[in-house]
């Protein structure tokens, strides 16, 4: 019997654990039904191509599109395939998750991570925002928002995961992007302030900020006055006073952000078709955010009217990509209690942005948020992808770690990092066996390889073809249960400190 009459055989009695075709990997607990139709995911390993195998009749298996051999169809990971398991299992549609339980985003830059992901966060308390990118990221890496959304319900459907996943459009800013997102399915919104924050306004002095300050509106001016001059607020177990200075310089930084707020609220929030997970973003700032001010915008946005699931201010210190905290730890936790005491008072959770690897200061944000937080990562998983690829096939790591450092100031245009190539050990003086050790766990090399992702994945040969792409997931294709352990084992971690 050929290897996919096998399959088919399987399907119509309904177990699949087990079953041996050759040159095919059934994954078992996706096997589903609905009515006469029975599916499961499988994979032709010669081609590393999935597909989802469909026997019997009705009208789930006449909608999926695919090809009929010998009694099995075989439906490609298409959009459309995608849209045709959303309409008949709920699982595989991203969900909103509210306030109330921690969730992680984990930002899968390849589309091929969410297995992982799902393996790792399975019978933890903490939801998966599996589908997490931004306007950047999916320029870098040359994917769109469909690509993003579909990666993740299939991975879903393939490990029969049913307790909810999210989807992000991260750090979106322009209109056109929130719209496309969320009519795409998208369950969570970041919305990126940064082009609405005026941070001119740090470093100019006290009468330039009232000199500014006084050409704005009257309205605009009594607004602000009536609701925060010389008035003092219980804040998070303490007190904020705004004086006419502090609130100056407030309504000049955040003022027009607030307003940006307001408006993409009422315009897509509130007139979507389903619940929306909607996160302020107010870390892309000159300086830390200080307590008054994450009070400030909170404040303002929930007397207008708006109810939001998570902020992220910016904290003191550095959250550098792909590396540990930087800075003080005793003065983050300070001022960690007063941003948590603040979400909290208000009854969104806290956000922390790059959070990949800050392992020195999860066990901190798991106990001040009450185990109610949003934490992104998203570079880390390209990272153990990448650590991956240096155990199994050392020759395409030592190609693309010298294609990085050659392109690495190119890749700082995007990312802002310390990195210091001085301290990366040269490539000829480590060996074969020693690669993902001496370079995935060392900051500098993790930084130089993180930032150049986009680089690395996008770089062509001489003929217009892949430079390393295709070979780079064709090894994760190859390594897939190794990959996937490596998920687990690094994102168990964090999930670990953090009180997970």
């Amino acid at each position: 019997m050929s290897k996919w009459g096998t399959i088919a055989e399987a399907l119509r009695a309904g177990t699949v654990a087990g079953v041996n075709a050759e040159g095919v990997k059934v994954y078992a607990q996706s096997l589903t039904e609905n009515e006469t139709t029975k599916l499961v995911m499988v994979k032709d390993t010669a081609a590393h191509t999935k597909y989802i195998a469909a026997a019997g009749e009705g009208a789930l298996y006449d909608e999926l599109q695919g090809e009929v051999q010998d009694g099995v169809k075989l439906a490609p990971l298409t959009h459309e395939n995608r849209l045709v398991l959303n309409k008949y299992f709920d699982y595989t549609v991203p969900r909103a998750f509210g306030t109330q339980i921690a969730t992680i985003g984990l930002g899968d830059r390849l589309g091929i991570a969410s297995p992982g992901h799902i393996k790792t966060v399975r019978g933890r308390n903490i939801r998966p925002i599996l589908a997490q990118q931004s306007i950047r990221e999916l320029a870098l890496t040359g994917r769109d928002y469909k690509q993003v959304v579909d990666a993740a319900c299939f991975a879903v459907f393939q490990e029969g995961y049913k307790d909810g996943f999210g989807a992000d459009g991260d750090h979106l800013k322009v209109e056109a992007d929130i719209e496309l997102a969320l009519g795409l399915g998208f369950t969570m919104l970041t919305l990126d302030c940064s082009e609405k924050i005026d941070n001119n306004v740090e470093g100019t002095s006290a009468e330039e900020q009232a000199a500014k300050y006084a050409a704005l509106p009257a309205e605009v001016r009594e607004h602000y006055e009536n609701r925060f001059l010389n008035q003092t607020f219980q804040v998070a177990g303490g007190e904020i006073t705004f004086d006419r200075e502090t609130l100056i310089k407030n309504v000049l930084i955040y003022a027009a952000a607030v307003d940006f707020m307001e408006h993409i609220y009422n315009t897509y929030i509130t007139k979507a078709d389903r619940e929306i997970d909607f996160e302020i973003s107010i870390d892309e700032t000159m300086t830390p955010t200080a307590p008054e001010s994450h009070f400030f915008v909170a404040k303002e946005l929930y007397s207008r009217g708006l109810t939001i699931y998570s902020m992220a201010p910016r904290f003191i210190g550095e959250f550098q990509k792909g590396i540990d905290y930087i800075g003080d730890i005793a003065q983050f936790e300070k001022e960690l209690a007063v941003h948590a005491g603040i979400a909290d008072d208000f009854g969104y959770k806290l956000s922390i942005h790059s959070g990949s690897d800050k392992f020195s200061v999860f066990p901190l944000i798991g106990q001040y948020t009450k185990g109610r937080f949003h934490v992104k990562t998203a570079g880390t998983n390209w990272l153990e992808a990448v650590r991956t690829v240096a155990k199994v096939n050392p020759s395409l790591y030592r190609a693309m770690h010298a294609y990085a450092l050659e392109h690495f100031e190119e890749a700082t245009a995007y990312y802002h990092v310390t990195t210091d190539l001085s301290k990366i050990a040269p490539l000829d003086g480590v060996a074969d066996a020693d690669l993902a050790d001496t370079y995935m766990n060392e900051d500098n090399a993790r930084q130089l390889i993180h930032i150049t992702y986009g680089i690395l994945l996008q770089a062509k040969n001489e003929q217009g073809g892949s430079l390393f792409r295709d070979d780079f997931y064709r090894t994760l294709s190859e390594q897939e249960e190794a990959y996937e352990e490596s998920l687990r084992s690094h994102i168990g971690k964090h999930l670990d400190l953090l009180g997970k």
